[in-house]
């Protein structure tokens, strides 16, 4: 069904109620394990209903931030979603306890269960309260960073339209758009701070509520980590500041030579080229139609994927003054159709839509009719294996894209995602820091970001600027505020697809076979036995990171 087609209406609690409470009882009451997964079956039906639903009224809120009607929806959801919440986790526990679970496991597997097992650890009835506050500040900062609005050179652009001038290839345009961005957050700065503020303190008391030291511990059941801890994250970001660190410094060293400037500034930040970055070729619709191009040559698979999503309408791509910031994928289970959702400005990052967000969409598609539905609740860092690999499987086709600058493209792009693993990293620690530490000021945590900068990026120079130089370029990263601890998720993911790069620049096939059936078994099995049988290294074992770095400095200084 196309989007534009696909009818939307609240939920009605007063019946989702009845029908949770239904499902409950009769679980409860099964003679039988066939009995209970006739049940549970009833469960996905439910549970897709509810998904579908909230999930058409958050991308149609997302499109056009202004719509009152489906504002009001987003509001609703954010108010209900902690009493859903408190229903699975009663059904999740009786299927936990069930006498019968030998038989479900054979059923739906392992992995679930101890999914619910954190889930358990992560919620009682009593923070119902508090997370519908936190849902609330959440979507206090978005629509402070949605309804941005920076004049600049005349006009009145959001954020996510002012990327374009902020990374230039005039020096001085640049320079004022860094300037003009700036100053609006130097503008909201203290409310950012305000909301984080409550935030943590949110956060760290329903952590106390449920018995933990901080909030550290419930972020990561939150997050699903099911076969990882802090301490092995801890030491991949050591291994991070020990390997790559000083590659991403040689990369940056090798960009600043190539731009031509004295030192790199923080308005250099993103630009890799004295005649500006590669731009993509065309119109938005030509760039769609050269992306059903390359699926359609990829693979058989792709192009059956791509030629639906255009089908369907499950792109919005273009950037609009009232659309909210960023990009994602999601998905709507009644349908069986992932659904993208951008910004194009005119950049490089257009293309990285059709890359990184279509691995998310295809892995999506890959398992749209498995009818164990927890085969397709991925942890976070298996999801952006997906996407960004194909980020690079797709290197071949980028002529399509950029025309005769296509290696330009191919030389930024991977000194610009080898740039983002320390920034992930760093992202990462800032906010470990900051939970174990809820009492810190504002002003403090401005201080640990500094540090951090210098350990991290320590070619960053943000000259006087007031805000930035201040410590504040964290307060536009939404993934601290929305989701927290997401991030190291991208780091481990890019690791994990740089590994795949080095495997397919030695044999294609045998890369994309392997990466293929990464997106079939999907979250049949956890995150580090599923790397292991496609063939990747485990990045929290020592020796990962040094020798991938050693893989890529042989062929990027060759």
């Amino acid at each position: 069904m196309k989007f534009s087609e696909m009818p939307y209406k609240r939920i009605d609690m007063d019946q989702v109620e009845k029908k949770f409470k239904d499902i409950i009882e009769r679980t409860k009451n099964a003679k039988s394990g066939e009995e209970q997964f006739t049940i549970h079956k009833e469960y996905y039906a439910l549970n897709d209903d509810i998904q579908t639903n909230m999930t058409l009224a958050y991308i149609r809120h997302d499109i056009d931030t202004t719509d009152e009607f489906y504002e009001k929806e987003q509001n609703f959801y954010d108010e209900v979603m902690p009493i859903i919440n408190n229903y699975e986790t009663t059904y999740g526990k009786i299927l936990y306890e069930s006498p019968y679970r030998e038989y479900l496991e054979s059923k739906i597997g392992k992995v679930p269960f101890k999914n619910i097992e954190l889930s358990l650890k992560a919620f009682d009835e009593k923070l119902i309260p508090l997370m519908q506050e936190e849902n609330a500040l959440v979507s206090r900062y978005d629509k402070l960073i949605a309804t941005a609005k920076i004049p600049f050179d005349g006009e009145v652009y959001n954020l996510s339209l002012m990327g374009k001038f902020q990374r230039s290839s005039d020096r001085e345009v640049r320079r004022r758009a860094w300037k003009a961005v700036s100053d609006y957050f130097l503008s909201v700065t203290d409310e950012i701070d305000e909301i984080y503020d409550k935030m943590v303190k949110n956060r760290t008391e329903q952590a106390k509520m449920l018995g933990y030291e901080n909030y550290i511990e419930l972020a990561y059941y939150r997050m699903g980590r099911n076969c990882y801890d802090k301490d092995m994250v801890a030491n991949f970001r050591k291994q991070v500041k020990e390997f790559f660190v000083p590659f991403a410094n040689k990369l940056h060293e090798q960009r600043r030579k190539r731009i031509g400037v004295e030192k790199l500034s923080y308005i250099d930040n993103g630009v890799y080229f004295t005649n500006g970055n590669p731009e993509p070729i065309g119109t938005p619709e030509e760039i769609l139609a050269a992306g059903q191009k390359m699926y359609s040559e990829l693979s058989p698979q792709t192009k059956e994927f791509f030629d639906f999503m255009r089908e369907n309408e499950l792109f919005d791509v273009l950037g609009r003054k009232t659309k909210k910031q960023g990009g994602y994928m999601t998905y709507l289970p009644n349908y069986k159709s992932p659904f993208i959702f951008a910004n194009f400005n005119g950049t490089s990052g257009d293309v990285d839509v059709i890359t990184h967000e279509c691995g998310h969409a295809f892995q999506g598609y890959l398992v749209r009719n498995e009818e164990i539905r927890e085969v397709a609740d991925i942890t976070m860092e298996t999801a952006e294996i997906h996407s960004m690999s194909m980020e690079y499987f797709t290197y071949g086709w980028m002529d399509l894209f950029f025309g005769k600058r296509k290696d330009d493209y191919l030389t930024m792009h991977l000194e610009d995602a080898s740039a983002f693993v320390p920034y992930g990293c760093m992202v990462d620690e800032f906010q470990h820091i900051v939970y174990a530490k809820p009492e810190m000021t504002p002003q403090e945590r401005k201080e640990v970001w500094m540090q951090l900068e210098k350990e991290y990026r320590p070619h960053m120079d943000y000259e006087d600027d007031p805000f930035y130089s201040k410590g504040g370029f964290w307060q536009r990263q939404p993934h601290i505020f929305q989701v927290p601890f997401y991030y190291i998720d991208y780091c481990l993911a890019s690791v994990c697809a740089m590994q795949f790069k080095v495997m397919m620049d030695e044999d294609f096939e045998k890369a994309w076979n392997n990466y293929y059936k990464l997106c079939k078994l999907s979250a049949s099995d956890f995150f580090v036995n599923v790397i292991k049988e496609v063939g990747l290294q485990n990045p929290f074992e020592d020796g990962c990171i040094k020798e991938l770095v050693e893989k890529l400095s042989a062929k990027t200084f060759e």
